[in-house]
């Protein structure tokens, strides 16, 4: 019975990570039914469509911890739900712009924070695993950077879809008026990628440990 525990704990653990992808799978399907705008529902869930499969792809020889999964998924909601209703027409977004007094509906803003958040945990999780870096400053410093870097490619993405696609690529954008939204977009990135780390360090070395 002893020897038969660790097996079970670990078939307990890999369970999550299958749940995750189960969940993730039948929301995209819901999000694409009756979506607002197709080609907005393709740009939008692109990162899902690519990440979903590498994660499959790595599983076995790259496991993330349970924190990470968790945090992808949160993000892939965040995507899906943008591509589903557009991220100018979503419905919490009209909630907080009531609530709040907003001039615009805001739910891009928790989008691009989400792309400095989740992304600061996986760069700091992959250097971590796989780079001399140790915790300290310039992980922090490096981190930092390649969410910066994430953000301004997506900026760079955007501005070309824009080229290609002219009108089509409006609800894609989701400026809605604002002149400064790829400074703000790139900022709230910014802000997430630094608040990831300063509120969950702790607790991402401690599922670390437990993956090791």
């Amino acid at each position: 019975m002893l020897l038969s525990d660790p097996q079970a704990q670990v078939k307990r653990q890999d369970r999550e990570p299958v749940s995750l992808l189960v969940a993730s799978v039948v929301l995209l399907t819901l999000s694409l039914l009756d979506q607002h705008d197709r080609l907005t529902w393709l740009l939008e869930a692109s990162p899902v469509l690519i990440a979903l499969p590498l994660l499959v792809v790595t599983y076995s020889r790259f496991r993330l911890t349970h924190l990470l999964y968790r945090l992808i998924f949160l993000h892939a909601v965040i995507l899906m739900i943008g591509g589903h209703y557009t991220y100018s027409l979503t419905p919490i977004g009209f909630w907080m712009q009531r609530a709040f007094g907003f001039a615009r509906n805001h739910y891009d803003r928790i989008g691009h924070l989400a792309q400095g958040f989740i992304p600061a945990i996986a760069a700091r999780e992959v250097l971590l695993r796989r780079s001399p870096l140790v915790r300290g400053k310039w992980l922090f410093f490096l981190v930092t950077c390649v969410c910066l870097t994430v953000a301004a490619l997506y900026e760079l993405i955007e501005w070309g879809t824009a080229l290609l696609a002219g009108e089509g690529a409006t609800a894609f954008l989701g400026t809605q008026g604002d002149p400064w939204d790829t400074q703000w977009d790139m900022f709230l990135a910014l802000v997430g990628a630094v608040s990831a780390q300063l509120t969950l360090n702790h607790l991402h070395d401690r599922h670390l440990r437990r993956l090791a």
